[in-house]
């Protein structure tokens, strides 16, 4: 055995003010005679212990036998005991105490084990080290035989296994704790710091080398001034911070000489004791926990293993809550960079947008690749946009902000709702991901109510009506952005639906519509009914439905945008649309005319599908061969004494169009004869730099179709190529 070979837990103390001489005989005096009992004298400068005759037969050895060293005695003492005195000595050399005792077994000879006690008394010098001990061992095995001393033994027992139960417990419950207050909050609601004596605790952390108060301890027992101090200020906190060790403050004498700064701040409290532990994780202080105690003066050499043990429990949660907000706060900063920061103001119409993390991510890292965005569009138009990648991490968020551009750059080009679409699809095969994702596009006119919906994968859109009624609008979709673009199916069909004042369209990702044991189709005609209870107010309905998931427990992320039209009780004017012709693109031309055919059939105005067609087509090429920019086509509907179409073609030339009579084999000039023959009106108006050739055709009034619905498109071969 080395230095540290003798100690452990006493039961009783010396009676007070008994006070033994430096000689073994001493003890023995002070003890009584007639028992089996040795004396010691062991110089720590030396090393040698030197023994009576009765302490050689306590330890059963001859005095032949040993030479002088504590650890030939270690032959006679079990390793498992060896090691417990060994600490125990060590700690009370180290931290000051005038003496130690402890029960150990030995094995003798003959192989039998008997208990043992020591008691020890440590010498030091005028600066405090230790130089000598003086003491004795003594048989305790009859003692210890002794029915109440197995009963004292059997209730400290008992003690210890409720304070390793407390560590136990308290541990398990740290275990489920993510963020800093998490932590505290088990600590306060947990008891376990009463269940350990404690009236109450207080805690900081090390940021950028100083101590940051995060729970304060009892009612009244904040100190000004330190909310905040440094590491090197001399306060308890600071001490075990800078030393790693933990720091057992006995009694209030010791508090006050201790802490002198500290102590009359807090003498009203009636603290008689304290225990601050450093929080060490990854071999560095990244805090400390101070315990207070009104009714406890000393510690045993168990209760501070167990608060040490306890120390480290609460340090290893710490961290991990620690890394937890960190990356939590990275996730979420990433993830509101790849969001849109505003949302731009769209005359006639209410919008409310949300993201709403999940709740159930193991990590915060774990971040989703919802997304929404409100893109404005030439002619007071504007897209709005809900999509969601594949996955919940760093990649999804990144793959999402980099659809969330090309989606915003392909409609800000003028490309019909399909073939932003299609080409986000081909963006995301092409880029090295194996991630794909759903996404819904929806390009509104709210001076007419017009929305053209394009759905790749997603969830259709729901629909409030001024009533308050709630319904599902079906969209005929196609393939996941990626996917359709693998497998060659890039025509998406659209939707034309109308908008009518006071209605509000709904789009979202499914964090808001699934729910735990429950289909989607459940999910989904739960939610229709949640926005037809839900406020009329886009803002409170966007709260209140966020707060639903919440309330059931939601663990997906979740994005949603609400669109009101404004004006309940305003003219209606019919539809809307507009679509950009750049010269020498024949794709778009042929969108151009696709767009005209459907729209028109749409509308109700199936019988002069051909001739608008015609008619438009006309304007269009005569603008895309006499100019050298783009054409932009709007169809609408306008109301009146009569119901007619509408087909302006606007283009950048202040040169007005002109007759010409065309020759028997001449190919042109016969343009503005079609129009005039086949319009009912046609004309031609000042534009700034430009101008606009309109004509006009009367059609027959329409019954109104579904709730808010005007039609589906048609097959993907016309459609797709919008």
């Amino acid at each position: 055995m080395d230095a540290g070979s003798w100690g452990g837990e006493e039961p009783g103390d010396p009676p007070e003010g008994e006070s033994p001489d430096d000689s073994p005989r001493g003890f023995l005096e002070a003890y009584g005679r007639g028992l089996r009992m040795g004396g010691f004298e062991w110089d720590l400068v030396s090393g040698l212990m030197h023994m009576d005759a009765n302490a050689f037969e306590v330890f059963d050895f001859d005095p032949g036998e040993y030479d002088g060293r504590p650890e030939t005695l270690g032959q006679r003492v079990p390793p498992g005991e060896g090691s417990r005195l060994d600490a125990l000595v060590s700690q009370a050399l180290k931290s000051g105490e005038e003496n130690y005792g402890a029960y150990f077994r030995i094995r003798t000879r003959a192989g039998e084990l008997r208990w043992t006690h020591t008691r020890g008394y440590i010498r030091r010098d005028e600066e405090g080290r230790p130089r000598r001990i003086v003491g004795i061992v003594r048989d305790a095995t009859d003692e210890l035989n002794d029915a109440t001393v197995q009963q004292e033994r059997a209730a400290r027992e008992a003690v210890r296994r409720r304070e390793t139960d407390v560590v136990q417990s308290t541990t398990a419950a740290l275990a489920h704790a993510r963020t800093v207050e998490e932590v505290l909050d088990v600590l306060r609601e947990t008891h376990g710091v009463e269940h350990l004596g404690a009236t109450s605790f207080v805690m900081g952390l090390v940021r950028g080398g100083r101590i940051h108060l995060v729970a304060e301890g009892p009612a009244g027992s904040f100190v000004p001034g330190t909310h905040i101090t440094h590491v090197d200020e001399p306060y308890p906190m600071g001490e075990v911070v800078r030393t790693l060790m933990p720091r057992f403050i006995e009694s209030p004498e010791d508090f006050a000489a201790s802490y002198p700064l500290l102590w009359p701040h807090i003498t009203h409290l009636g603290i008689r004791s304290a225990a601050y532990l450093p929080l060490i994780a990854q071999a560095r202080p990244i805090g400390a926990v101070g315990l207070l105690y009104h009714d406890r003066k000393g510690f045993t050499q168990s209760e501070r293993n167990v608060l040490v043990a306890l120390g480290s429990s609460i340090a290893q949660s710490l961290q991990r809550a620690m890394f937890y907000e960190q990356e939590k706060d990275l996730a979420q900063h990433l993830q509101q960079a790849m969001l849109p920061r505003t949302i731009p103001t769209v005359p006639d119409a209410d919008i409310a947008v949300r993201y709403r993390s999940a709740s159930g991510q193991s990590l915060a890292r774990d971040i989703g690749g919802d997304w929404y965005d409100v893109i404005p569009l030439p002619g007071g138009r504007f897209g709005a946009v809900i999509g969601d990648v594949q996955g919940h991490d760093t990649h999804a968020a990144a793959v999402m902000g980099q659809l969330r551009i090309v989606l915003r750059a392909y409609a800000a080009e003028g490309h019909p709702p399909a073939t932003v679409m299609a080409r986000a699809s081909v963006f995301l095969h092409e880029l090295d991901t194996d991630r794909f994702a759903t996404c819904l596009y929806a390009e509104a006119d709210l001076s007419t109510g017009v929305v053209q919906i394009v759905r790749a994968g997603h969830l259709d859109p729901l629909l409030r009506l001024a009533d308050g009624t709630g319904h599902r609008l079906p969209v005929e979709g196609g393939l996941p952005l990626g996917l359709s673009a693998e497998f060659g199916r890039l025509a998406y069909p659209v939707t034309t639906a109308e908008l009518d004042p006071g209605q509000t369209l709904l789009l979202c990702t499914d964090g808001l519509v699934e729910q735990p044991g429950a289909d989607l189709d459940d999910g989904l005609d739960a939610l229709t009914a949640l926005i037809g209870s839900g406020p009329a107010d886009v803002d409170q309905l966007a709260d209140r439905l966020c707060a639903s998931v919440d309330e059931r427990g939601g663990e997906d992320d979740v994005a949603l945008l609400l669109l009101r039209r404004r004006g309940a009780g305003a003219a209606r004017g019919g539809g809307r649309l507009t679509e950009h012709v750049p010269p020498g693109d024949p794709e778009a031309l042929a969108a151009a005319r696709h767009m005209i055919r459907t729209a028109v059939r749409a509308w109700g105005a199936g019988d002069s599908a051909d001739e608008v067609e015609l008619v438009a087509d006309e304007l269009i090429t005569n603008a895309l061969m006499h100019t050298d920019g783009p054409a932009v086509v709007t169809l609408r509907v306008l109301t009146g004494a009569d119901r007619r179409l509408r087909v302006d073609v606007e283009d950048g030339s202040s040169a007005l169009p002109r007759r010409r009579e065309a020759g028997a084999a001449g190919v042109s000039g016969r343009g503005l004869l079609l129009v005039d023959r086949l319009a009912d009106a046609w004309g031609v108006e000042a534009r700034g730099g430009g101008k606009c050739v309109w004509c006009e055709f009367v059609v027959p009034a329409r019954a109104r179709v579904g709730r808010g619905l005007l039609q589906h498109g048609g097959g993907g071969a016309d459609i797709g190529e919008w």
